[in-house]
């Protein structure tokens, strides 16, 4: 088996990569090194013309790869960036990013003449290393190496790899507990089963809606014991439809060895997954998305909840499922509506990871109406979406150090909003990032025209684009209830550009205010 470490200099590919190998009886190969075998030292080669050097580096990969074997490959830092390196990397083996912060980086590096990178400014060294990131994202996994020894680093990467197992898939990479998200167009038995192990009972929990296209199908292809349905939508993500799922898996024998399968959009999977979370202690569970905001977003990450009448999710738990199975066929079933709420999640997800993302799906944009087939720039979309979400739960599972919490972008307002007004979650998210737009050029963050573009793109795929509407009273007093404020200040995911956003502590009477000078005529 071939397994590749990417990740930007100094992020310990070579240490890692030799312990991972010693540890697996495989061969190690740093790239550089079979680079320099021609004659010619990698800095010297890189100050005297880089172009060449890359050429030289990506003949090397394509000869290791054309090898096969069971081989460890350490990259250089720009070897993912260069061609289609990455892609040829993806079709051979398993690609693993170190994550490394850049002043981290520095340290490591030792003597700035060993390394070109180093002889730039800072700012470029930063700036590079931002340009990078969401090409190493696209890795199978990324492990976080910052403050980790380098043995630990050698098992996170090594869990991370028996979750890929061959799937091609992103892999959330928690440890013990990674697993993988697959993107296909079908219900697979066989990784199902493969990620479950030895169970005693399976269950099929999901909704009315969801059933009436895909319970038959489920149920012939996967063979769950018992099928609870219940009835549709977010009024019924509540204690009391949390509690009647749970008595019928008891009473239909489910104990600690038993899994469930959530199928369905994010209702399903919240309440699902915080019924697997909580009875018996904890049970397995492996999330089938249908929906694009469930494939992209709420499916990964662990995050389960019901709603109050105080607010969405606020009684819940952190609770990892064993595998994430997307049948994009499912996206079919789709109404109209549906379809257009999904892409209030991927524009923010562009938003956070970049411009190639956006890009994607933008050029998705035509599908949101009109729906039938599913355009490549959609797959990508998605799959990129994936990866951006699973790299940040890697870093901070429990939402502790502040990176999760930019997944919340969009979500302080847009969470008040579909509180209050019962719209569907995609949709209010997109009302959010207008409004974090907003907030941003208020504080001096964005360009004011920011807001205009973002608008633009919600108008492109039907969502709703004007909160002006919404701003009322009563949805600004559900920002007391949000579950990132802290005393009388709140987390507030601001925007300077796309691939740019970063956390902010607001008062709540100034993000108030804010909101109420932009809603006054």
């Amino acid at each position: 088996m071939l397994t590749f470490l990417i990740g930007f200099m100094a992020a310990g590919k070579t240490s890692v990569g030799q312990a991972l190998a010693a540890q697996n009886g495989a061969r190690f190969v740093d790239l550089d090194d079979e680079v320099a075998k021609l004659g010619e030292p990698v800095a010297q080669l890189v100050a005297r013309d880089e172009a060449e050097f890359r050429r030289r580096e990506a003949a090397a990969l394509a000869a290791l790869i054309a090898s096969g074997g069971d081989v460890v490959v350490a990259t250089g830092g720009g070897a993912a960036a260069f061609g289609d390196n990455l892609e040829r990397m993806r079709a051979a083996g398993c690609v693993i990013a170190l994550d490394v912060d850049v002043e981290t980086a520095k340290r490591r590096a030792g003597d700035p003449a060993s390394r070109p990178l180093l002889q730039r400014s800072a700012e470029a060294i930063a700036a590079l290393a931002a340009a990078r990131a969401p090409i190493y994202r696209r890795a199978h996994a990324i492990i976080d190496t910052n403050r980790r020894t380098i043995g630990e680093v050698v098992e996170q990467v090594a869990d991370a790899v028996r979750a890929h197992a061959g799937t091609a898939s992103t892999v959330v990479a928690l440890g013990a507990r990674s697993y993988p998200v697959v993107v296909g167009t079908r219900f697979d038995r066989e990784i199902v089963h493969v990620r479950l192990g030895a169970v005693t009972k399976v269950a099929l929990v999901t909704d009315t809606n969801v059933a009436h296209h895909w319970r038959a199908e489920v149920e012939r292809e996967l063979v769950p014991d018992v099928t609870v349905v219940f009835p549709a939508g977010e009024p019924y993500k509540t204690l009391a439809t949390y509690e009647h799922v749970s008595d019928q898996l008891i009473a239909a024998g489910l104990d600690r060895s038993s899994a469930i399968l959530a199928l369905g959009g994010g209702v399903v999977g919240d309440l699902a997954g915080f019924v697997a979370a909580t009875l018996l202690r904890g049970i397995s569970v492996v999330q089938l998305p249908t929906t694009l905001v469930a494939m992209v977003d709420a499916s990964i990450g662990g995050k389960t909840a019901v709603d109050t009448a105080a607010g969405k999710n606020l009684i819940g738990a952190f609770w990892q499922p064993k595998l994430v199975a997307c049948n994009l066929a499912t996206l079919a079933t789709l109404p109209q509506r549906e379809r257009r709420a999904g892409f209030g999640e991927l524009w923010k997800s562009a938003l956070l990871d970049g411009q190639a993302l956006w890009d994607a799906v933008d050029r998705s944009a035509p599908w949101a109406t009109p729906g039938g087939d599913l355009p490549d720039a959609l797959h990508e979309a998605i799959t990129r979406s994936i990866a951006f979400k699973a790299a940040i739960v890697g870093r901070d599972e429990h939402e502790r150090t502040g990176v999760r919490a930019m997944l919340n972008l969009g979500h302080t307002v847009g969470h008040a909003i579909e509180s209050h007004t019962g719209m569907l979650h995609g949709e209010a998210v997109g009302l959010g990032l207008v409004v974090a737009c907003r907030v941003s050029a208020a504080l001096g963050l964005a360009d004011p025209t920011l807001e205009r573009r973002v608008a633009d793109a919600l108008i492109r795929t039907g969502l709703p684009h004007d909160p002006n509407t919404y701003l009322t009273d009563d949805v600004l007093a559900r920002l007391h209830v949000d579950k990132k404020r802290v005393g009388d200040r709140v987390r507030f995911i601001a925007i300077r550009e796309v691939g740019a956003c970063e956390l902010v502590d607001i008062p709540l009477p100034e993000l108030g205010r804010i909101l109420r000078s932009a809603n006054t005529p």
